[in-house]
């Protein structure tokens, strides 16, 4: 069978090389077109899997509590903060970040109500007479009293040291974009759950089609106002320190970075490409086809990725560097394979050396490739889907440089023809033929070293945590990670965490004393005289207090920022009632009286009356060194229920908090699920290619070491697993394998002609050797691009995975044939 392949492929493509390359050329202008639907994506649909309960959870909270994008900006002027140069900037810069078309409100120490600033008769007289900053009559030092010490607006608006404010910059919400998210994910819960009908399933198409052209609208719409944001506040810096900070602001810089690493990736990919290739094989051809193959493969990924709507986004953002490397890597063995044979057997015609060339080259070729694509692919097992996307993308980009490395690359080289250089003969090469001398003379020590290096990197994985603060992903000099410092250290946190409490009304009854319980026939009468709604005395003390309880709880947490609920407005108005607590009745009246703008903004975010529910917002301190946000999770949940008394009904942890907690504790699992499915498809190639389970084992052992001892340096340098680390053993050994196969391929190949392991092993090192040691220096200096992007995880990956890569390539060529020489697999 393999025979009837080689000549079909032989017929279709050797002997027709022109038509070859123009079927290839109207095919990558086929999709060189499509390549202008490419797009980036930072969302949380890029970044979480849509069967996620905590996030379908998350998404129905936020349906009962909606709020809009909010971007910050941090303001710590030169000048004193309560000056007169101070509000009066801090005035010009709201009122110009007012006038940006999509933002709806900003929220400012400005605009915030001051109820203590005015010596009211009673509560509900200080309530409807709310005064501001801008009034002229404010006391500024008791105001700044207030807001210091206010149970909302400390930490939130104003720091601690009262050096730094905040601009909540509200934008406008988008109902089209929003409907369709809701539509469409309510489509996919039924699907989850019921399955859909035929109408069901065209409409969830449809939908999921419409909404990801409004997402792409919003996004590009997001982007230029936070461009008109920035062209707003950089002239502020004049007057102090500005940043810019939220989740709408750190998805878009995200996307930046994604474009930056492409273009930067790319560019420094392909410059380094050139100039190896100038210092190995030092003829143009041989620069201008592996390039050419990289251009072709690259540009139809492109394409592929934009005909199909397959978004990229900072996790994947490599894929294209890594295409370029394996890309080249295929086509120097099939180079320095072309040239072997030109210099044994030079009266050959060019179409007899190509055809050997890829007769000989296509098994080892296809099994590295599909090696490769077993390590990328193991990743789809992952729980994460920016993981997951990326294994599905090089899963795809791989198979689309195995077909261009032997459809573009013979074609055009049947059509050059031969070249004179390709006969000469080379001197020996250095390198290689003094790892073979290391391998024969020293093997007994290669092995104790590669015994010792295992043990000893072992020990390291035991000690390997999944604990990373979001914060460190970024450069130190980015705003990203200026930005969220601000906000963590000095304005109450930034990872959000929300507690949804049930409560349920039997159970407050029977809580309640005998004078609240007294309390329920005045409230009667007051409902008949003024003609409420049950809803509006759903406001018991008994919810109140439940409500400071579990408030208090949280805000005593030494991981734990700023907390928001009922009970900081209700604490706000004790104070003006004298420290007093409110009864059944004071509670009823106190919100029917409140204007409907406060209600608004201070009661509906924390209460939702139709679901008798609370709500608790609080922010963690992400850069908090002890925070374990596992074992944080874990103790909340249990002190709710032993300490506090709730019930796990009655009790409802989420946030991105829990999303983004659960991103990492999914990260060992995966990394063990990745790694066995990794194991398990490489011995199996390696069984079918060689139908030997000792050259399996051979083939497998030197290139895990590789990554074996990088998972160790992580854990020994606390090095934690992230999005991209978690890939980095897995790819290793998915492609430092080739090197191994393509070592015992021509081993075999060599030892059946010779019969001698120690003359194979010399003859191996100074061709495949050659070879290997070309293609893995490429792809050791390809990955270690990789660390002039500015996402922290990418730079790791690209260091560890080239270290990973070195130690592989040393184990190519001394501890494989020290093992082929010990156990002689061949006889």
């Amino acid at each position: 069978m393999t025979l009837h392949l080689s000549h079909v492929y032989e017929r279709l493509v050797l002997d027709h090389p022109k038509i070859i390359l123009g079927l290839l050329l109207v095919l990558l202008a086929y999709f060189a077109y499509h390549a202008k639907d490419f797009r980036l994506d930072a969302s949380a649909d890029s970044l979480l899997l849509e069967d996620d309960e905590d996030l379908r959870l998350l998404r129905e909270v936020h349906e009962r509590y909606p709020s809009k994008d909010i971007l910050v900006v941090t303001f710590t002027p030169d000048d004193d903060l309560f000056s007169d140069q101070s509000l009066l900037r801090l005035l010009d810069l709201r009122d110009e970040l007012r006038e940006i078309t999509s933002v709806d409100s900003v929220v400012t120490l400005l605009d915030i109500p001051l109820l203590q600033n005015v010596d009211a008769a009673s509560l509900v007289e200080s309530v409807q007479n709310v005064q501001t900053l801008e009034a002229p009559t404010v006391d500024r030092a008791r105001a700044k009293e207030e807001v210091l010490h206010s149970p909302i607006w400390r930490n939130l608006i104003l720091s601690a040291d009262s050096q730094t404010t905040a601009l909540l910059i509200n934008l406008k919400e988008d109902a089209h974009h929003s409907n369709l998210l809701k539509t469409r994910n309510r489509l996919r819960a039924k699907r989850r759950s019921l399955g859909l009908s035929t109408d069901e399933t065209e409409a969830l198409k449809r939908y999921s089609f419409e909404y990801d052209t409004a997402h792409a609208a919003l996004s590009e719409q997001r982007h230029h106002d936070i461009q008109q944001i920035r062209s707003v506040i950089n002239p502020y810096e004049n007057f102090g320190v500005v940043h810019l900070g939220g989740v709408a602001m750190i998805a878009d810089d995200m996307v930046t970075f994604a474009q930056n690493d492409l273009v930067v990736f790319g560019a420094g990919v392909l410059l380094f490409l050139i100039v190896v290739l100038t210092l190995i094989f030092r003829e143009v051809r041989w620069i201008a086809l592996p390039l050419l193959s990289c251009f072709y493969a690259g540009l139809l990924m492109l394409g592929l990725l934009g005909l199909i709507g397959w978004k990229v986004t900072v996790i994947s953002s490599n894929f294209l560097a890594l295409m370029l490397i394996i890309t080249i890597s295929m086509n120097i063995h099939l180079i320095v394979r072309y040239k072997q044979l030109c210099k044994d057997y030079p009266r050959d015609s060019q179409r007899s050396l190509v055809s050997s060339t890829t007769r000989k080259m296509a098994r080892p070729c296809l099994y590295t490739a599909l090696t490769t694509i077993i390590g990328f692919g193991s990743l789809v097992i992952s729980d994460i889907k920016p993981v997951i996307d990326f294994g599905w993308m090089m899963s795809a980009g791989l198979s689309v440089t195995f077909v261009t490395s032997f459809l573009l690359f013979p074609t055009i080289l049947v059509l050059l023809g031969k070249s004179a250089g390709d006969t000469k003969k080379e001197p020996e090469f250095g390198v290689t033929q003094y790892l073979a001398m290391v391998t024969q003379k020293y093997g007994n020590e290669v092995l104790a070293v590669s015994l010792v290096l295992a043990v000893v990197s072992a020990i390291g994985v035991s000690k390997l945590k999944v604990e990373n603060s979001f914060i460190n992903y970024f450069s130190e000099d980015t705003e990203i990670f200026q930005g969220m410092k601000l906000i963590d250290e000095k304005l109450g946190g930034t990872t959000p965490l929300e507690v949804i409490l049930n409560l349920d009304e039997d159970t407050g009854l029977d809580a309640l004393d005998a004078e609240e319980n007294e309390e329920d026939e005045d409230l009667l009468e007051f409902e008949k005289e003024y003609a409420v709604s049950s809803s509006d005395y759903w406001f018991t003390p008994y919810k109140i207090k439940r409500i400071k309880e579990a408030h208090d709880y949280l805000d005593n947490l030494p991981e734990v920022g700023k907390v928001l609920s009922l009970a900081s407005v209700v604490e706000v108005a004790e104070e003006l009632n004298q420290g007093e607590e409110f009864d059944s009745l004071q509670l009823t009246l106190l919100y029917k009286r409140t204007p409907e703008k406060v209600k608004g903004a201070m009661i509906d975010p924390y209460v939702s009356i139709d679901h008798n529910e609370a709500r608790i917002f609080s922010r963690i301190l992400d850069s908090n060194e002890d925070l374990r946000r596992k074992e944080l999770l874990e103790r909340i949940k249990q002190d709710f229920t032993h300490r506090l008394g709730f019930t796990e009904n009655e009790v409802t942890i989420t946030g991105l908090l829990v999303l983004y907690n659960n991103m990492l504790q999914s990260l060992f699992k995966s990394q063990i699920s990745t790694l066995g499915l990794v194991m398990l498809g490489i011995a199996v190639m390696f069984l079918v290619l060689f139908r030997s389970i000792v050259l399996s084992l051979i083939g497998i052992l030197p290139n895990a070491l590789g990554a074996l001892v990088v998972l160790g340096i992580m854990g020994w340098l606390e090095i934690p697993l992230d999005m991209m680390t978690i890939t980095i053993a897995a790819i290793t050994i998915g492609i430092a394998v080739d090197n191994g196969i393509h070592y015992v391929y021509r081993f075999r190949e060599e030892f059946n002609r010779n019969g001698d392991y120690i003359e194979s092993v010399h003859v191996c090192h100074a061709n495949t050797g050659r070879a290997v040691l070309y293609t893995t220096t490429t792809i050791i200096f390809g990955f270690s691009i990789l660390v002039l992007s500015n996402f922290i995880p990418t730079i790791y990956f690209g260091a560890l995975t080239a270290l990973a890569m070195f130690i592989a390539l040393l184990a190519a060529l001394t501890l494989l044939p020290k093992l082929i020489l010990l156990l002689r697999p061949f006889g």
